[in-house]
């Protein structure tokens, strides 16, 4: 049991983390609270699917293609449907709403609603200090370890990270400051969206594809963002694994864990929230002059 624990946690958990890590650095960034993140995480999954099982491409450029796909949508969709309605924040809610919505029915339409299945493309297990864990498992830990890993280096070690915190910080003296906020905005949604589709492309051959599949990972992501303290890079972290830990311990400790993981999870969220209301690693952020 411990085993199974350790490795669905882990996996949870990194998937959870690519998904709140993006959303939580749109919100910081361009102050949007973008409900369509887990949508795109959904389209990547679909555009994985037929590149591999439909058009018969290589399981790493089918990959590429469905996440720079996701990534150029999101750019269109950022530039043409959110940026003119970025200074009302009701409205900008109500876009990425939806655009969620608009995603899945073309899904349904284009696929139908069943669920559909990507043959795996890697058997066997890899031991780690004598944990098992499936091959296509592992990948999906290689893979967000590589991609958090990319995450830090680009907000620590590059000008546009730099440019990123700052903006995050205090949007309008970053402005005052001479910084493109609006091309520093475009390029973390680029980044965030990146990493949802990631997170998309890498679960597909694991889980199911199916219109709905963003649904419960919203749920999730948001209460592990304000879990996390909203806007906090660190916090989302965190928060992801403590989320993906609990639902493990729920589902392989409790009868009936798999229908209950859900509630005890976002149980810790508002125990959590109880003893510290800005998250665990909560950032204020001061209200700006429109």
């Amino acid at each position: 049991m411990f085993q199974d624990i350790l490795v669905t946690g882990l996996v949870n958990g990194s998937v959870y983390a690519l998904l709140a890590i993006g959303f939580s650095l749109i919100f910081g960034v361009a102050r949007i609270v973008n409900i369509a993140h887990t949508a795109f995480y959904m389209l990547a999954a679909y555009g994985f699917y037929a590149l591999l099982v439909k058009l018969g491409l290589n399981f790493a450029v089918a990959g590429l293609l469905a996440v720079a796909g996701v990534t150029a949508l999101s750019l269109a969709c950022y530039k043409l449907v959110i940026e003119p309605l970025r200074e009302h924040e009701a409205a900008v809610l109500i876009a990425t709403i939806a655009l969620a919505i608009i995603f899945q029915e073309l899904m349904l339409f284009a696929f139908g609603g069943h669920y559909l299945g990507i043959p795996s493309t890697l058997d066997g297990v890899v031991r780690i200090a004598g944990v098992s864990i499936p091959y296509q498992r592992f990948v999906i830990l290689a893979v967000a370890a590589v991609m958090l890993a990319a995450t830090w280096a680009l907000l620590y070690a590059t000008r546009l990270g730099l440019a990123i915190r700052a903006t995050a910080n205090d949007l309008e003296v970053a402005s005052l400051m001479g910084m493109n906020v609006h091309r520093i905005a475009l390029a973390t949604v680029a980044f965030s969206v990146a990493l949802a589709a990631i997170a998309g492309v890498v679960v597909a051959p694991v889980y199911v594809v199916d219109p709905f599949m963003w649904l419960g990972p919203l749920v999730t992501m948001l209460a592990i963002v304000v879990l996390g303290g909203l806007g906090s890079v660190k916090g989302s972290l965190a928060g992801a694994f403590i989320i993906g830990f609990v639902e493990a311990i729920t589902v392989f400790a409790l009868p009936a864990g798999a229908f209950l993981k859900g509630a005890v999870a976002l149980s810790i969220m508002v125990l959590v929230l109880l003893v510290r209301p800005e998250g665990l690693y909560g950032v204020v952020f001061e209200e700006e002059e429109r």
